[in-house]
């Protein structure tokens, strides 16, 4: 019932931006007939004034085009007034409309899995500018001693850095009278900053926002407001019946003693991946609603950035990466833009044709599908291959162990109950990333020699996989569903056609021409970082350079370009 629900209101919902959307193209294309038609007629007067010798053309000409460009601009300011009148009646409506319950609007809502809303139109309005949104002013009513601590560590954090860029760049001593004069103003500023007053109009705002937070966080609590928990088919976790805490811990300091001492790694190394035992606790785990897929399953994400494998798994993955990135850039996409520069060079080379099939792929529950030991082989072997028998100095049997360890000994906390993962590793983990590629890169074997013997497109983007065909679709299928016979536990989902989505990238086959355009998942909402929120304005400017750049980059028309620079108006205005 709540799916349905939902699904209703979000196809309404879509159906309404989809019309708007329409009407300022309308409103768009006019004011283009109206800059052709009269550059048209002018070029037609121009030429008949001018080529008629009887009278002075060009003060005629001159004439005439003053009153055409009054008339011209007459008309603009009206479908520019109509844009403006539409986009206040927006605003008008989601400020009126948002106590109406029945009424849906154009803007981003969160997605609502429950039966009723508990949330008045205030708190849901406030629910609405997401998670990004930042509080006005939230220092404001925090008691001052609060404020105080909040200003020492912002003045330690910036004068340290200042100091040390300093003193490792321009020599300037750490103990320079510039430094203390400097340190001195800095916390001037700072407490005229945390201190200084706030006009009325600001407290009132920063007071209703707390106020409302205060409200939202009561009703999650009191009504026990959480995410469904999906994934259960994977039995990637299972449940603990004692805390291994401190043996996880112990085993981690062990690992870390016995390979010191026997000198497999150096004593900076040592450091680095030795846990902080008063800031070391177990892994807690949260999901983040797919809702773009039918039935509206979660992602399992380990919060473990205080794990007692955490530094382990960063430095892995901080040794390990570029190596990945090094040795198999010629497989993997970096983002859009290289997809549509590797395409076109697979369209100069005469391989692309009006039949030239597009397949994306991509593999199920990859993270937590990964076979543990298979995934330490693999990531030995790919070591190996390569030419290493040491990475920065340490054994590839050491790092196999440190591998193990981070895999296996992961362990995390859910609701009041304690749970170890069995397969593959933490989302959420650094090095998880890193392990997952080197285990495609053995997988995905097969299926880049079958293409590189037709010179063939293959690219892949973590577990999203981007390749051409020019043979039969029956025969890719064959070849598709024969790799998902290669592991048991490894399952990819294909999609084929002249026309598919990849990343944010629509690309499209048109009779043997490549269109490309910025991509938007139907079910996504169209989400900004609200204008009302406290960010600095620089990073409004660069939502609006970065959403531009990419409409730049992958429009490969001036028509699609347009498209989406009319999407990005509309999200910006749906934002506030």
């Amino acid at each position: 019932m709540i799916e349905v629900r939902n699904k209703r209101y979000k196809t309404i919902q879509e159906a309404k931006r989809i019309w708007l959307n329409v009407f300022l193209n309308s409103y768009e294309v006019q004011l283009q007939e109206y800059d052709q038609r009269y550059e048209n007629e002018f070029l037609q007067l121009q030429s008949h004034l001018l080529n008629n010798t009887n009278i002075n053309g060009s003060c005629v000409y001159e004439q005439i085009q003053q009153h055409m460009n009054c008339q011209t601009n007459k008309l603009k300011q009206q479908v520019s007034m109509k844009i403006r009148s539409l986009r206040g009646i927006l605003i008008k409506n989601r400020r009126r409309s948002s106590s109406a319950k029945n009424t849906v609007g154009v803007w981003p809502e969160p997605y609502l899995d429950l039966l009723t809303n508990v949330f008045n139109r205030y708190e849901w309005k406030y629910l609405s500018f997401g998670p990004s949104c930042i509080r006005i002013n939230q220092s404001a009513f925090r008691p001052r001693h609060q404020q105080e601590i909040a200003i020492q560590k912002d003045h330690k954090s910036i004068y340290d850095k200042v100091r040390s860029h300093l003193n490792e760049h321009y020599f300037v001593p750490m103990t320079a009278t510039i430094l203390k004069q400097y340190s001195n103003q800095l916390l001037h500023d700072l407490n005229l900053s945390y201190f200084s007053p706030l006009s009325y109009n600001d407290q009132t705002l920063a007071l209703k926002q707390a106020k409302k937070v205060v409200s939202i966080q009561r009703k999650i609590k009191k009504h026990h407001l959480i995410l469904r928990v999906t994934d259960k088919d994977t039995n990637a976790f299972i449940e603990l019946k004692e805390n291994p805490f401190n043996k996880i811990q112990d085993n981690v300091i062990h690992l870390l003693n016995q390979i010191r001492t026997k000198k497999f790694i150096f004593q900076w190394q040592y450091n680095k991946m030795m846990p902080n035992r008063i800031k070391c606790q177990l892994a807690h785990l949260y999901f983040n609603p797919k809702t773009h897929k039918d039935g509206i399953p979660v992602r399992p994400i380990e919060n473990t950035i205080n794990g007692p494998t955490t530094n382990i798994s960063n430095y892995l993955d901080e040794i390990i990466r570029p190596i990945f990135d090094k040795e198999c850039q010629n497989t993997t996409i970096i983002d859009g833009t290289s997809l549509i520069q590797a395409l076109h060079q697979y369209m100069r080379k005469g391989l692309f044709k009006p039949s030239t099939l597009f397949c994306t792929f991509d593999i199920r529950n990859l993270y937590t599908m990964l076979p543990q030991e298979e995934a330490l082989n693999v990531l030995v072997e790919f070591l190996h291959v390569h030419g290493y028998t040491k990475v920065k100095g340490i054994p590839l049997e050491t790092i196999r162990l440190l591998a193990s360890i981070v895999l296996k000994e992961n362990v995390f906390v859910y609701g009041k109950k304690i749970y170890q993962q069995v397969l593959g590793g933490a989302m959420g983990s650094s090095f998880t990333l890193a392990l997952a590629n080197i285990f495609m890169w053995k997988w995905q074997k097969e299926l880049v020699r079958r293409q590189d013997m037709t010179c063939e497109y293959y690219r892949r983007y973590i577990d999203d996989v981007f390749m051409t065909w020019n043979k039969s679709e029956n025969a890719l299928k064959q070849i598709l569903e024969n790799a998902n016979t290669w592991r048991p536990n490894i399952k990819l989902e294909y999609k084929i056609g002249k026309s598919l989505p990849f990343l944010d990238i629509l690309l499209s086959n048109i009779n043997g021409t490549l269109s490309t355009s910025v991509y938007h998942k139907p079910a996504a909402e169209p989400y900004v970082v609200p204008f009302i929120s406290d960010h600095p304005r620089h990073v409004f400017e660069n939502i609006v350079q970065t959403s531009l750049r990419r409409a730049i980059k992958y429009s490969s028309t001036f028509q699609l370009f347009n498209d989406e620079t009319r999407y990005i108006k509309s999200t910006f205005l749906y934002n506030g």
